[in-house]
């Protein structure tokens, strides 16, 4: 259910709706940066990323010999026979939510400043259709930053071991060590930009963002980012997806000036790390999440570090 603001505050709060439909009540060149970590594609053809349909996910998956559980089951693009219809479907899938993406990549157009930051978290395999999807909505592409995280579980298949246990003992033997995927250590993170006015000077002169604060005393920054996982402040366990907050705390810092006139923008919030991140750095904040839960979960994390949030959602 997507709530109803009769006024929106200008900065500090948590919604719950569609990002699609909120955004449009924002001013236009409202936001300094945007950093966010939308659905990834999974299945994404007809479905609704509330609650009920995480929750569906969630349940479906675990009593399955799939290894990762705390991620919602994707679909059966993943498996299944490889004919034509198998890639004709795989591909509509890309192309509808490469259409979802632009939708919400349109209003976050209009609300961010002249040379604001769009930092967008997806998969290696479709991080670069959320990239077509924020270009076609004017953004200019700059860079693919990688996260080096915590090495996944290898999900696709083993070959040697499939023929093992179908008795082809020579294909196991000619085929050990082959496998249909490599394993993935690190997450995609799309830098764009809003196009500048003109130049660096005057684009800075009126929005007081576009550059990166790519040297802080202890080295030039890479685009590869290493050495940050998972710590005691991420206690959002009931999030499938959570990012660290010490990663957001990075961002944010790379793209947004310290100043009270700043607000950073997460129109797929969760539970609210991006928003908890913002306020430490001493910057505004809005996030925007579907789910009631991680709405209310973001809200909590907000209060026990003394920011209540002035905006609750209303039906």
């Amino acid at each position: 259910m997507e709530a109803i603001i009769n006024i929106l505050p200008e900065t500090d709060c948590i919604l719950e709706g569609d990002c699609r439909t909120l955004l449009r009540r924002f001013p236009t060149e409202h936001f300094s940066a945007c950093i966010t970590d939308p659905p990834y594609n999974y299945e994404f053809i007809g479905r609704t990323w509330n609650e009920d349909e995480i929750t569906r996910r969630l349940e479906r998956i675990q009593n399955s010999k799939t290894l990762v559980k705390n991620i919602p089951y994707g679909s059966g693009l993943a498996g299944g026979v490889r004919n034509e219809r198998w890639y004709a479907r795989n591909r509509e899938n890309i192309e509808q939510y490469q259409k979802w993406c632009k939708e919400w990549a349109d209003e976050l157009f209009r609300t961010l400043r002249p040379g604001a930051y769009v930092m967008v978290f997806n998969s290696t395999r479709t991080i670069a259709h959320v990239q077509v999807a924020l270009e076609d909505a004017g953004f200019y592409a700059r860079d693919i930053l990688v996260w080096r995280r915590h090495s996944g579980i290898p999900k696709g298949l083993n070959f040697s071991d499939k023929m093992g246990k179908l008795g082809d003992e020579k294909a196991a033997s000619r085929w050990t060590g082959w496998h249909s995927c490599l394993r993935n250590e690190w997450e995609a993170i799309c830098l764009l930009q809003k196009p500048l006015l003109n130049n660096y000077i005057e684009t800075i002169k009126k929005s007081d963002v576009g550059l990166l604060h790519a040297e802080d005393g202890f080295g030039f920054a890479s685009n590869i980012i290493d050495g940050i996982g998972r710590s005691l402040d991420d206690k959002t366990s009931e999030h499938c997806t959570v990012k660290p907050l010490d990663l957001m705390r990075y961002l944010i810092r790379l793209v947004v000036p310290q100043s009270h006139d700043h607000i950073v923008l997460d129109p797929f919030a969760g539970t609210g790390t991006t928003c908890v991140a913002a306020h430490e750095y001493g910057v505004g904040y809005v996030g925007i999440d579907i789910n009631q839960r991680y709405c209310e979960i973001a809200r909590e994390r907000l209060m026990v570090i003394g920011q209540v949030p002035t905006q609750k959602a209303l039906f």
